[in-house]
């Protein structure tokens, strides 16, 4: 189980302690079985907070990669005696999204 993030442990702490006050005040409980449940209630509601905050997204090796693969150009391309602009090749879905075996 990863660890985790420090997002995770300010958005379910703060959801904790916010939540404990409001229901708190809104309940007007006084008894010590009312604060318990609402206390209990808190928790469930900040872990669950926790939980669902998104983790950051790891990059793998090939996230870096942003054109298509190189091709040989001709003499002519490579002294630049056409004169033209060098216009990029369309990608594929094969340059976007490798298959790995």
């Amino acid at each position: 189980m990863p660890r985790p993030t420090a997002a995770q442990l300010a958005y379910g702490s703060a959801t904790v302690v916010v939540s404990t006050i409001a229901m708190l005040l809104l309940s007007q409980t006084t008894t010590g079985l009312g604060v318990a449940v609402i206390s209990v209630a808190a928790l469930a509601l900040g872990l669950l907070v926790a939980l669902t905050v998104p983790l950051p997204r790891r990059r793998g090796r090939h996230a870096a990669r942003t054109g298509a693969p190189a091709t040989a150009a001709s003499p002519a391309d490579r002294q630049g005696a056409t004169g033209a602009a060098r216009v990029p090749e369309p990608r594929t879905a094969t340059a976007e999204h490798p298959v790995h075996h």
